[in-house]
Order: structure tokens, then C-alpha cells, then sequence
């Protein structure tokens, strides 16, 4: 299993699955981060935290937490 967090600056990787639940899983998917949405990881702060990406257009910051819960493909 590949998460969002292992994704190389630079990369684009499509959501595979979502894991986690309850007020997590629905923040990362206010978010706009579905199943089947293609995600690019533009940069990552110097201490890992937060990851910059895009997604549907949108440039995002996500918590590496939350990264960690994104499978991607």
C-alpha cells in the first residue's frame, strides 16, 4: 500500500482509497480528495509537515497525518 505521504514532489498519483473515519475522512474529502482524483504534490515544507498538493485545480496544504490515511495508486 502506497499513501499520499510516500509521493514524490513533483509527482501526480490518483486516490485509490480512503482510510480512517468519522471527522478526519470527511475533512480530507471537503477537501475535494475522492476516489479516482488525480493528486500532484508540488512541495513539502522543510520538516515533512505540511505537504503542498493540487487537487481539481485547487492548491491545498495537507497535514502529513492526513496524508498518511490517502491510498494512492
Amino acid at each position: 500500500m502506497k499513501t499520499l505521504r510516500e509521493v514524490a514532489v513533483g509527482n501526480s498519483c490518483k486516490v485509490k482509497k480512503l482510510h480512517g473515519e468519522g471527522a478526519v475522512k470527511r475533512r480530507i474529502m471537503d477537501m475535494g480528495i475522492t476516489k479516482g482524483v488525480e493528486v500532484s504534490v508540488r512541495k513539502v515544507a522543510p520538516l515533512g509537515d505540511p505537504l503542498e498538493i493540487t487537487v481539481r485545480g485547487y492548491e491545498l496544504s495537507i497535514r502529513k497525518a492526513d496524508a498518511q490515511m490517502i491510498e494512492v495508486e
